[in-house]
């Protein structure tokens, strides 16, 4: 009897281990092109449009992209990691230099502006306006824009999932970065201590928002990713947190 009971709890975690989604990708390459942006040492690493504040200080550093109208998904692609490779540019190619990763952290908008009608970021073409030292890593400065091959993977993050508060009494927004595996996230609720799951909405980028008074009160995050994955992050920012602030969990997707 509890040889059986034994074997129906391993046979349970499994089940449930298999219950969970885990992150997929269409492993096949995907055409676009690719130009860059700033200069060697970064430039333009603050901000954009998904939120993340100083590239460098939230650990994103030059592994990075902006992402044109069509794959930029109104901002649920901020955080998604993509490879790339330069191809059918003999001229401009570096020979043998491989493929790069990135993650999506901004957005290049679209030109409408004449002579910009086929503007490369405009709708649908696919397009990625990478730092200048990750699109120097696999063609010559001097090609401006190059023809490249990309097909989306999973993010290898340090640490774990981050959140970053601002906001007042009133209002909490809460930066949700350093996302491993599938990287983009798509839901997030909020629980104060002794209170009860809220969800958060996405107001911009991975910026997401509550109206409820959580001061004085531990702050746990439920978030779930674009594969469907959920993890439950308890307690993450202690009860004395402050806005203004970033508290990083235990553990990552």
């Amino acid at each position: 009897m509890v040889m059986a009971l034994s074997n129906c709890l391993v046979l349970l975690v499994l089940l449930m281990a298999l219950s969970v989604p885990a992150f997929s990708y269409d492993s096949a390459w995907r055409s676009a092109h690719a130009t860059f942006y700033g200069d060697m040492q970064g430039g333009e690493t603050m901000q954009g449009a998904c939120g993340y504040g100083d590239l460098f200080q939230q650990g994103y550093g030059l592994e990075t992209a902006a992402l044109s109208t069509a794959l930029f998904n109104n901002g649920l692609s901020c955080g998604a990691c993509f490879e790339i490779k330069c191809v059918d540019d003999p001229q401009w190619c570096i020979q043998n230099a491989g493929s790069i990763k990135v993650t999506a952290t901004n957005f290049c908008p679209p030109n409408y502006s004449p002579p910009n009608l086929d503007h490369w970021c405009n709708p649908p073409q696919e397009h990625f306006d990478l730092s200048m030292k990750m699109f120097t890593s696999i063609a010559a400065y001097k090609a401006g824009i190059i023809p490249v091959m990309y097909r989306r993977v999973a993010c290898s993050k340090s640490g774990g999932v981050k959140f970053q508060t601002a906001g007042n009494p009133y209002w909490l927004l809460v930066l949700v970065y350093n996302v491993g595996n599938a990287g983009d996230v798509s839901e997030v609720s909020i629980k104060g201590s002794n209170g009860e799951w809220k969800s958060m909405s996405r107001v911009w980028g991975q910026n997401w928002l509550t109206g409820e008074n959580l001061v004085g009160r531990s702050l746990s995050f439920k978030v779930i990713t674009s594969d469907g994955k959920a993890l439950e992050f308890d307690e993450v920012a202690p009860s004395g947190w402050q806005f203004g602030q970033s508290y990083e969990a235990n553990t990552n997707f």
